[in-house]
Parts: structure tokens; sequence; C-alpha cells
């Protein structure tokens, strides 16, 4: 049965131009409303608590850490967020999808595509990018992205694993373990295995996906509706 009541959205605040486009976009789409724009990264919890809109769209640029998103994904679970960056690497994506958004894209993403992107969040949908040209482009910080080990022992983690069936599994010291446990617990703003929930994985594949944020329900493709659970 289609929504009966707009999307509501926020929209932080985003250079000039981006902003201006991003606003004429969504105002140019009936099925959904703006309840805010243009807010400062500072005010963000602030406006989120207040409106308690459907989706969030963000400047990953104006983010101090990615724990953040961990943060604001928490805090406002009624509220998807969809993350806007300059040439978004797939890691880093992948990382803040895993860090609780519900989309990451390229702010030269082509406008059909944003509007696809907030319309699955607000169903509780994830949505991938198309893979970088450049592996190694990004917009966020070196220190702030997991390194490729730190990648391998994050779902052991988020499985529960103990730091012997990890070291075990990726035949290294358990000690060696336990550091990369601690930097990534800073990286993502947590301090222990349970506060580590293992999010559905990204489609690896180079086009946009979507992955269902909800349990027990399966990844399908952004032009493949879904129909209504049984």
């Amino acid at each position: 049965m289609p929504r009966q009541t707009p999307i509501t959205v926020v929209i932080a605040r985003f250079d000039d131009l981006l902003a201006r486009g991003l606003r004429e976009l969504i105002e140019s789409d009936p099925s959904l409303a703006i309840v805010a724009a243009d807010v400062e990264h500072r005010r963000i919890p602030t406006v989120l608590r207040a409106h308690r809109p459907d989706v969030a769209i963000i400047d990953v640029g104006a983010l101090a850490k990615l724990a953040e998103v961990r943060e604001l994904s928490r805090q406002h679970p009624s509220t998807q967020l969809v993350l806007l960056a300059t040439g978004p690497s797939m890691a880093e994506c992948a990382q803040l999808l895993a860090f609780g958004a519900s989309a990451c894209l390229g702010s030269d993403t082509q406008s059909r595509d944003v509007l696809n992107a907030i319309h699955l969040a607000s169903r509780g949908l994830q949505v991938t990018p198309r893979a970088s040209s450049d592996p190694g482009a990004g917009s966020l910080a070196r220190g702030r992205l997991l390194t490729q080990r730190e990648a391998e022992v994050l779902p052991l983690l988020q499985l529960g694993r103990s730091n012997a069936q990890i070291a075990v599994a990726l035949q290294v010291g358990v000690e060696t373990v336990r550091t990369h446990a601690r930097n990534i617990y800073g990286k993502l703003g947590v301090s222990s295995r349970r506060e580590l929930a293992a999010p559905p994985a990204p489609d690896p594949g180079g086009r946009i996906g979507v992955t269902s944020r909800l349990p027990r329900r399966r990844a399908t493709t952004l032009l493949t509706r879904r129909r209504g659970d049984a």
C-alpha cells in the first residue's frame, strides 16, 4: 500500500551550490517534505530530537570522527542517515554503513539515485554506492579508517569470537588481536564486543545495491521493489 504521509527530511549544511540542488531536488518530489534545512553539524542532534524526521541527509566532510554516525544512529533510531561525501571509496562507505548509516553516496550521484536512496532508506533499507574508479580515493582522514587487518578482525568481533579464536582464524598472536580490537573500539566509539552488532554486508558488485537493515529480510537491488512481508 502506498505511503499516505510524506517522508520527512532534514538537510544538514552543505556548500551553497550543493545545498540548493538538494533542496530543489527534494522539493520536486511530492512524497517528500523538508522539515529543516541548512542545519549546522553541531545542531543536528537537537534538530533530529525536535523533528524526528524519517531521513537526515548529512555531509560526511563535517564529521569529526566516524563514531559520530554510530552515535546519531543509536540516539535517533527512527531517523535513517543518508551520507553525502566527495569521492568516497568503497572502504569508507562500507565502514559508514557498518556504523549505522543507511546510505553513503558521492556528491556527484545522479538525482534519481539520491531520491531512490531517500525512499529506500525511509523503508529501512541500506544503499551501497557504485565502486570508485580509484580504490584509494576518499575524503576521510586515513587515521579514521580501519586498516586492512582491523577490517578482517571486525566481523569476527561482531560474531562474538574470543581473542584466542580470532588469533587462530587469522594466524596471529592473541596480543595482536587485543591491539586490533582496542583500535577498532576506539574508531567505532564502543567499548566491548557486546556493543557491536553485525551489520548486513554491503552489495559486493559495482552497481548501487540495497541491503535490508531490518531483521530476517534478504538483500535486493536498487531497482527491484520489495513486496510486503507475508
